[in-house]
């Protein structure tokens, strides 16, 4: 590293710990969603292999962890795995989910979170879904950050499931199609969710310089508050994870009033 490099690192941290240090911690998100993309274009950019991309990304997930348990974050969902990812060539996808099979299984091992998984189970090689239920089984207990995997997930699908889970239990309860049609409302199909007894997402962040959902938590994330990023996953510092905590205390959420 040479010195303008070095320069530049310090001045970076002392920018973060003048963020972090004027940051209120009464206004911070209790729930954050996170679309964490460009782990490709990282890796093109930097002359790496895709699947350099996804482990650098994939190294990054615990740091920004600690970033959250250090500013009282309570709820994290982390979009790993989209519905729309099985599409990749396999020459990509396999490594990919053998990626995110050691995520489930480090995030786990480290003790501090409560692994739970959101998404379609049946989409997912039975050694993921292994991985999956022994994570979930293992940090049940633990009273840390509720650290929500997005694997196999998409957005329409959530509701297509919530809705079918609905119409079994209406089904196991002896309840009419026309006494649930009489009783549906935005409640009961929001406890039909993945992420049913859980606080909607009151932060979304997006790497990358996109700026679309591309289907996240479509239901949950009606009032939330968007933020971003112009910088690649895999690349995402601290002082970028404040910045959008100061850029959220600083919005005025209106729920639509």
């Amino acid at each position: 590293m040479n010195l303008r490099d070095k320069l530049r690192g310090l001045l970076v941290r002392l920018y973060a710990r003048r963020v972090e240090g004027h940051l209120d911690h009464a206004q911070v998100p209790k729930h954050i969603g996170v679309i964490m993309d460009g782990n490709r274009r990282w890796a093109k950019a930097s002359g790496s292999s895709t699947v350099h991309g996804h482990r650098a990304g994939a190294e990054k997930i615990e740091e920004f962890l600690g970033w959250c348990t250090e500013t009282d974050v309570e709820v994290v969902t982390l979009w790993l795995l989209s519905t729309d990812n099985f599409d990749r060539p396999q020459e990509e996808l396999v490594p990919l989910l053998g990626i995110i099979e050691d995520v489930v299984r480090t995030l786990a091992a480290d003790g501090r979170w409560r692994v739970h998984h959101v998404g379609t189970m049946d989409l997912l090689p039975a050694q993921m879904q292994t991985a999956l239920k022994e994570a979930e089984e293992a940090t049940a207990h633990i009273d840390g950050i509720l650290v929500n995997v997005a694997i196999g997930y998409g957005g329409r699908q959530e509701i297509a499931d919530a809705v079918r889970s609905m119409l079994h239990d209406a089904r196991d309860k002896g309840v009419s199609m026309e006494e649930l049609a009489e009783s549906v409302d935005i409640d009961m199909i929001g406890r039909h969710l993945y992420t049913g007894d859980q606080p909607d997402p009151d932060l979304v962040i997006r790497t990358s310089g996109e700026q679309r959902l591309s289907g996240f938590m479509l239901w949950q994330t009606a009032h939330s508050e968007y933020y971003f990023c112009e910088v690649f996953w895999p690349a995402f510092r601290k002082v970028d994870f404040l910045r959008a905590l100061r850029d959220y205390a600083a919005r005025h959420r209106r729920y639509g009033g």
